[in-house]
């Protein structure tokens, strides 16, 4: 139950707000958590269905044929066909649609209702890829697949930022990341089985996606309301109850006063879109745009949702693809846990940029044991000691994004925002993000046929110029209440320029100025 009073830590200048974690928070947050499974069990599966011959014969019979004609030819364009990839990339283009019609629901309507809407498009594309029987049906499958990542990812994170109290809101919010781990793994280990089944085990990976779907529409109905949410929706009393009930103390009247304030700045706020270009969110506005593209950009959804078929180009049999893509979900899901551990007690920074130096050498030395082994040709074959090199490196590297990059990538941008632009702000965080996801997905296979062991190269040059713009840019904020975050910004040598003297974002200074 509720501990005692905690003082808000960080460099941010925080208040000390009665209440603790309570029993009730934790579930409440890792049943929303939950979300995170939709999002994960199709990041896994697209991949191994993908490598399925019998998916491939029936929907896909041309890339059978490339795959027959890379034995004599180079191996890097195995899998390099337009529909292919479409199938994969369309849900999160989809998504990037879904996630600013999200952002307007979740500020009017609520965080459950969004969770909701995304459950159920969920639910629906899960049953349409499950009795498809052309590619016309795959891709509606996916696209309403795409719809419920869009408004699972926009409200889950936003929720969980704002049930959290200050001091573990990091590790909370990382269940999300969590779950999306969970999904993967689950994922790949369904897909290994079905690939046992002598016909229509593809449909039976794809149906399965009906359960963290379900898991999500329940979830919509027994979780609470955020306090954040009854204040914008005037229900203040509500709100209040809620938030002692989240705290364990009946003494809350510090905190609420502070979200009032900001819900009535917010009120003022007509229009989220337009205000978040002002240069007092100029911090905002960057890193909701940049963490998302930097996350893609690293090329972990290469190994998350095309690991099989990464596998199978360099050699890997058709077990021993799939078995690999499992190893690697297991490396992910523990070493979640690790971040768990360790963004509330060593901070966001330290993760971001120890994560970052891993990834890049990782990356390094990947495509540089591929281009040994088959050069510029594509023609070679690998050792089974080179074979369990590169897969071991690829562990390391997915660890390290497992413990940064991940989970911070979704934290971060749902806790920097104020409450007047934080709908627009995570709509902006999960749209870049699936833009990008889309493009690596729809382009991925088609980059490893031209560029060959090079594309492993490029992803390094990309790591290491994200994790100097963390190393210069991005101020901890840990332990840093959301309502004063405003603090921050203003004391960070570069973006204390954008904020004016007379306005914190989304708090207020003694004289309870919130303009």
């Amino acid at each position: 139950m509720a501990g005692g009073a905690f003082v808000a830590e960080g460099g941010g200048g925080g208040r000390s707000y009665e209440g603790g974690v309570t029993a009730f928070v934790i579930i409440t947050c890792i049943v929303a958590a939950m979300g995170g499974l939709l999002f994960g069990y199709d990041l896994g599966i697209s991949g191994g269905v993908t490598s399925m011959e019998e998916f491939l014969t029936k929907f896909f019979p041309q890339v059978e044929s490339q795959m027959q004609k890379a034995k004599h030819d180079t191996a890097y364009c195995k899998f390099d066909n337009q529909m292919l990839q479409l199938f994969t990339s369309s849900l999160y283009l989809a998504a990037l649609v879904a996630s600013f019609m999200a952002s307007v629901i979740t500020r009017k309507h609520g965080r459950k209702v969004s969770m909701f809407i995304g459950g159920l498009a969920f639910l629906i594309g899960a049953l349409f890829n499950a009795f498809a029987v052309n590619v016309a049906m795959l891709i509606i499958g996916r696209l309403l697949l795409g719809v419920g990542v869009g408004f699972a990812n926009q409200s889950t994170p936003v929720y969980l930022s704002e049930m959290a109290p200050a001091k573990i809101r990091g590790a909370l919010n990382i269940g999300f990341q969590m779950a999306i781990t969970i999904g993967i793994l689950v994922a790949n280990l369904i897909n290994y089985g079905t690939s046992k089944m002598a016909q229509h085990g593809w449909r039976v990976s794809l149906g399965l996606a009906a359960v963290p779907a379900v898991v999500m529409v329940i979830g919509s109905f027994i979780l609470p309301d955020t306090p954040n949410s009854m204040l914008e929706r005037g229900k203040n009393e509500e709100a209040k109850q809620m938030l002692k009930k989240i705290r364990g103390a009946d003494n809350v009247d510090h905190e609420f006063q502070d979200l009032i304030d900001a819900v009535e700045a917010a009120k003022k706020v007509e229009y989220p879109w337009k205000n978040i270009m002002e240069s007092r969110y100029r911090p905002a506005l960057i890193f909701c745009s940049a963490i998302p593209f930097f996350q893609q950009i690293t090329g972990i959804n290469v190994i998350m949702f095309y690991a099989p078929v990464l596998f199978k180009t360099l050699g890997f049999g058709d077990d021993a693809a799939l078995m690999s893509a499992v190893i690697t979900g297991v490396v992910n899901m523990l070493s979640t846990f690790v971040s768990i551990y360790a963004v509330d007690r060593y901070g966001r920074r330290l993760l971001f940029l120890e994560g970052g130096i891993q990834m890049f050498i990782c990356q390094l030395l990947v495509g540089s044991f591929i281009g040994a082994r088959f050069g510029t040709t594509g023609t070679g074959t690998l050792t089974p000691a080179t074979a369990d090199w590169i897969l071991a490196f690829i562990c390391v590297y997915v660890a390290g994004f497992a413990w940064s990059w991940g989970p911070l990538g979704w934290l971060v941008p749902s806790e920097i925002c104020p409450l007047e632009i934080r709908p627009a702000g995570q709509a902006i965080n999960v749209s870049v993000n699936m833009f990008f996801t889309f493009l690596i997905g729809q382009f991925f296979l088609t980059m490893l046929c031209h560029m060959k062991f090079g594309l492993f190269y490029f992803f390094a040059s990309m790591v290491a110029i994200m994790t100097v713009f963390i190393y210069f840019l991005l101020p901890e904020t840990k332990g840093v209440p959301i309502e004063e975050m405003g603090r921050v910004w203003k004391q960070h040598w570069f973006w204390k320029k954008y904020i004016p003297d007379d306005a914190i974002i989304g708090g207020h200074d003694d004289d309870n100025n919130t303009n």
